[in-house]
């Protein structure tokens, strides 16, 4: 549908710098609340852009949260292979899966994404990361005895983060030239022991 002055109606399109001032207001935010509590619309807010314009720019909170932290790929993509695993192939699936995107040529940005978070002087994104999308979904399953969930998912973030910067940051040697299968092999039962074993 076109106007009488030869432009086309409906919404407007974003000014330029909009796309930015949507990631600077959702760094700030899920910094400051997480994943979980940020809401596109306070993101907007923030941002002083309407609501559809986010979604029009980055589609999901999800996608929106990647392009914050500059991750190379959704993290649905690893979330969804977690969540298809038995509990008590949690931990192996877990360091399988996140290895394997480090060590695939989407592992350079990754290891640049992650040196972003530890390095931008403020943990909590980090933090909303590993904990509130990678595991989060994770948290209920192993909620055995109830109550321990957060507990299970903080200790085997701990790890999961220990492994990911001596191998990809630090580069410590032999871990660093070990491949996926060993590690998953090693790393796995212990993962496994945080979330399901005794603590």
């Amino acid at each position: 549908m076109t106007e009488q002055n030869g432009t086309r109606s409906g919404r407007r399109p974003g000014r330029s710098g909009t796309r930015e001032a949507i990631l600077d207001a959702a760094r700030v935010r899920f910094a400051q609340v997480g994943f979980d509590k940020a809401s596109i619309r306070s993101i907007a807010t923030a941002a002083s852009v309407d609501p559809a314009l986010v979604h029009h720019y980055f589609g999901t909170k999800q996608e929106l949260f990647a392009a914050a932290l500059e991750l190379p790929l959704d993290p649905a993509v690893v979330t969804r292979q977690i969540a298809a695993a038995p509990v008590e192939k949690l931990g192996e699936t877990i360091v399988r899966t996140v290895l394997t995107v480090w060590d695939s040529p989407l592992g350079v940005q990754a290891v640049a994404a992650f040196r972003t978070l530890l390095g931008s002087g403020d943990p909590a994104l980090a933090r909303a990361f590993l904990l509130e999308v990678v595991l989060k979904d994770v948290r209920p399953r192993v909620d055995s005895p109830p109550g321990s969930g957060a507990r299970r998912t903080t200790l085997a973030a701990s790890q999961l983060a220990g492994l990911l910067v001596m191998r990809k940051i630090v580069q410590l040697e032999p871990l660093a030239s070990m491949s996926v299968d060993e590690l998953t092999a090693i790393v796995g039962p212990t993962l496994q022991r945080y979330l399901t074993g005794e603590l």
